[in-house]
């Protein structure tokens, strides 16, 4: 069951990076993008991932669901759950860290999160404060992650991917005239890769003669 619903929601991202990403608003685009991300969640526990990876997994779908429809309040609540999801990333990591961060990732997170101070606050306009805060949590997740110890490869690099397609969201939302098609299909395969390397490097990480 795990692996078919695993494998459902790759053929969907799949299908969304091909046909629907660059197409106007509509609910079947929408339909496409939240399942390919809930059924990452569906998969989560049976998997063996811990509860946290599926609420963050399910809180994603939301977030898909949110910024897939029209308008400033939906982008708020996208970001709301992404932040919720963030979050609970962020708290099971450092209850399983076992080292401190790792000094030089860790910088180049806080130096990268500074940095938007300069070319991407100024661009967001009266969502300033929310980007300002959401940027906060991601980098806090970040350098959640960067304490686990290096088996955790797998989630590490899930989460990287993750704050890459953040990232390349918001230079495709505040700092071009209008959206890239490249650049959307860039964030989604690192958003939707993302995710799945930290369900798949969660459950391996969990299972016999592999504790995080």
């Amino acid at each position: 069951m795990a692996g078919m619903a695993f494998s459902l929601g790759f053929g969907l991202a799949v299908v969304y990076l091909l046909r629907w990403i660059t197409r106007p608003v509509s609910w079947q685009r929408s339909i496409f993008k939240t399942m390919a991300t809930a059924l990452l969640a569906a998969a989560a526990l049976p998997l063996g991932a811990p509860p946290l990876i599926a609420l963050g997994l399910a809180l994603g779908a939301v977030g898909d669901l949110a910024l897939s429809r029209p308008g400033q309040r939906s982008f708020l609540i996208g970001m709301a759950a992404f932040a919720a999801g963030h979050l609970a990333y962020a708290w099971l990591f450092l209850r399983m860290g076992t080292n401190d961060p790792l000094i030089v990732p860790s910088l180049v997170v806080l130096v990268l999160a500074g940095s938007t101070e300069f070319w991407l606050a100024p661009r967001t306009g009266a969502l300033k404060w929310p980007v300002r805060g959401y940027v906060l949590v991601i980098t806090a997740m970040m350098l959640a992650v960067l304490t686990l110890p290096g088996r955790a490869l797998t989630v590490m690099l899930g989460a990287a991917l993750f704050v890459l397609s953040d990232l390349l969201l918001a230079i495709e939302l505040f700092c071009l005239d209008r959206p890239s098609p490249w650049l959307s299909r860039s964030v989604w395969l690192c958003y939707w890769g993302g995710q799945a390397l930290i369900l798949l490097g969660t459950a391996a990480a969990l299972g016999p003669g592999a504790p995080l």
